[in-house]
């Protein structure tokens, strides 16, 4: 059974940096892109970031793009995302998610297996 686990969110100030990890097992880490989704209160759950089995290819969220960086450690199975000069509208739950197959994707219909969130809230 596949299990995601993110740890790293908190309060910042706006500005700030946060880096987020998430540790995946069940299945072999290495074969499958994951991403990064966020959803904020009241809204839809929303593409963030995601990146390649490998870790050769990224794509972003172009409301996160330059400050957030996605990477990946597939001898620890873990996904990173670092994110830097945070603003309050960053304030949400960040997801971790694995997908079906190593190819980068922003559509959350791509990812089968979610990880249970971590808050981020980032104070004006």
């Amino acid at each position: 059974q596949v299990q995601l686990v993110e740890s790293g969110g908190g309060l910042v100030q706006a500005g700030g940096s946060l880096k987020l990890s998430c540790v995946a097992s069940g299945r072999t880490f290495s074969k499958y892109a994951m991403g990064w989704f966020r959803q904020a209160p009241g809204k839809e759950r929303e593409f963030v970031a995601t990146i390649n089995w490998i870790g050769s290819a990224t794509y972003y969220a172009d409301s996160v793009k330059g400050r957030f960086t996605v990477s990946r450690d597939n001898a620890k199975n873990t996904v990173y995302l670092q994110m830097n000069s945070l603003k309050p509208e960053d304030t949400a739950v960040y997801y971790c998610s694995q997908g079906r197959d190593g190819a980068t994707s922003a559509s959350d219909k791509a990812y089968n297996y979610w990880g249970q969130g971590a808050q981020v809230t980032v104070s004006s």
